[in-house]
């Protein structure tokens, strides 16, 4: 299968190259010194389920260079997602499917109005992974899995074949027939706990160690839970208890990406996450106190400094 990987951060990187290892024709975006390094030294993923390293990686900033794909890995910051789509069309053919592997849940609907529905499906990546140095993604944890399916829940050749590459390739994954509640189950857990880790300023173990904090991580997600269901997502009746398990089961050390992008002085997802549960809590008649009150603290730094 031929895919192109857009962008080669921790979610594209990893997925990636666990494809291309196993043999399948994967090109990497990228820019800057990661992509100089990956051009020069190859790619390389640390990981508690086996290191990678491919030394022979095609890699460029110009998806034109790649030409139309089986399939795009579409794995970018959410600020980047409309531009990031745009640079997709050199990669697109009749039957390319545009697989997006974001935080939140504008990711599918975003592409279908950048690129058209014949082209935009719904993802769901489940890791905690980062680019540790240009050119070498490391994963925390050993957790990592992908969900995928049709916006309309059909199931199509492209995704089924794309679900045979992900079996080759050793990933975990899941061909869904409703991405919309793959995408809100993510979004429960996602949004308190990218809210209150980036509000601490602090891995997930010393906030779980706390009583009042996994009082607020529940309520945070209670609050998603409750929004979702109002939008007309039929989320599962034991959704939070299985999360809470889930949220149980994370390394103590794990960050969430928007804590990690808070360090390193980058643009936070907020509006898109805690940020988006308060709106469309607003809109639904649904309250979201504590998902405001997230929002608010990291509201100051979206751009990625302290706003003056």
């Amino acid at each position: 299968m031929k895919i192109a990987v857009m962008a080669t951060g921790g979610v594209g990187g990893y997925f990636g190259a666990n494809l291309a290892k196993a043999g399948h024709e994967v090109s990497f975006i990228a820019r800057g010194r990661h992509l100089d390094t990956i051009c020069k030294d190859g790619l390389k993923v640390e990981s508690p389920n086996g290191n990678i390293h491919l030394k022979s990686t095609v890699a460029t900033d110009n998806p034109a260079d790649i030409g139309p794909v089986d399939v795009v890995i579409f794995a970018v910051k959410l600020a980047d997602m409309e531009p990031a789509a745009e640079a997709c069309r050199p990669l697109l053919r009749d039957g390319t499917a545009v697989i997006p592997f974001l935080n939140g849940v504008d990711a599918p609907e975003t592409l279908v109005r950048v690129l058209g529905p014949e082209y935009a499906c719904g993802g769901v990546a489940y890791i905690s992974a980062l680019i540790s140095a240009p050119g070498c993604i490391r994963q925390v944890g050993e957790f990592a899995r992908l969900v995928f399916g049709e916006i309309d829940g059909r199931r199509s050749k492209r995704l089924q074949a794309f679900e045979t590459a992900c079996a080759d390739s050793g990933i975990n994954h899941l061909y869904s027939d409703d991405i919309d509640v793959a995408l809100w189950e993510k979004f429960s857990v996602l949004v308190p706990m990218s809210g209150i880790t980036a509000g601490a300023r602090c891995p997930i173990g010393p906030i779980r160690a706390e009583p009042l904090g996994r009082k607020v991580f529940k309520a945070a997600m209670a609050e998603v839970i409750a929004v979702g269901k109002a939008r007309g997502i039929a989320l599962p009746d034991d959704l939070m208890e299985r999360q809470l398990h889930f949220f149980n089961g994370l390394p103590d050390e794990m960050k969430a990406s928007m804590l990690v992008d808070l360090e390193a002085g980058k643009a936070l997802e907020a509006p898109w996450l805690s940020g988006a549960v308060t709106r469309m809590g607003r809109e639904a008649g649904v309250a979201t106190p504590v998902n405001d009150t997230l929002y608010a603290i990291l509201q100051p730094y979206a751009a990625g400094t302290l706003l003056p």
